[in-house]
């Protein structure tokens, strides 16, 4: 059976975690991008199982649905993350909203994921709303991808909000053009069926 050597491991020490729990223990404010571009600036209280409970500025409560949002970062990055961000133009004029059925997102299959965190690989995340947020993986989990930026600035973006993923070359790792393609297979990581005895 072919295999990604470490990814299996992996995924059971890190698959459940969650940035939301991380921002909850971390008291700290997080500035949440949401779609229709609105930030808010807030600390997370609760992490519920489709929502989170958030208190914005420290005064206004709110509940936020986390299919709306798309990416996050401590409020004490944001002025160093904003500059950093390009726009896709013609895909921001596609005026996408949240997908709600896991079925019909812009999958990005673990098997691609993981090669590219573990070679330091600089990929290009294009979002919905035409976000592109550029840097190397660093943590992913079932719901959302760390990345730092530019200056080892840490960006958390919600793996629903994905609209492409590429390398430098222009390489598409989405799980629709990944099915056929196979990058995985060329990683230093690949476990060949001839290999994988013992």
């Amino acid at each position: 059976m072919t295999r990604l050597s470490g990814l299996k491991e992996y995924l059971r020490e890190n698959y459940n975690n969650s940035i939301f729990d991380k921002a909850i223990s971390s008291k700290e404010f997080w500035d949440i991008s949401l779609h229709e571009h609105r930030t808010i600036k807030a600390r997370v209280l609760e992490n519920q199982k489709y929502d989170i409970k958030v208190k914005i500025d420290d005064k206004v409560e709110e509940i936020i649905p986390k299919v709306h949002i798309k990416f996050l970062c401590l409020s004490e990055m944001s002025a160093s993350v904003t500059p950093l961000l390009k726009v896709d133009n013609k895909v921001k004029k596609l005026k996408l909203s949240p997908i709600l059925a896991p079925s019909k997102r812009y999958y990005v299959k673990n098997k691609s994921l993981f090669p590219l965190m573990k070679e330091k690989t600089v990929v290009f995340f294009t979002l919905l709303e035409g976000e592109i947020i550029r840097g190397i993986i660093s943590e992913l989990t079932i719901y959302d991808i760390t990345i730092y930026m530019k200056g080892g600035i840490p960006l958390t973006i919600l793996r629903h909000s994905i609209y492409d993923l590429r390398d430098k070359k222009g390489r598409c790792f989405l799980k629709s053009f990944q099915q056929n393609s196979k990058d995985w297979q060329k990683s230093e990581l690949f476990v060949h069926p001839d290999n994988s005895s013992g």
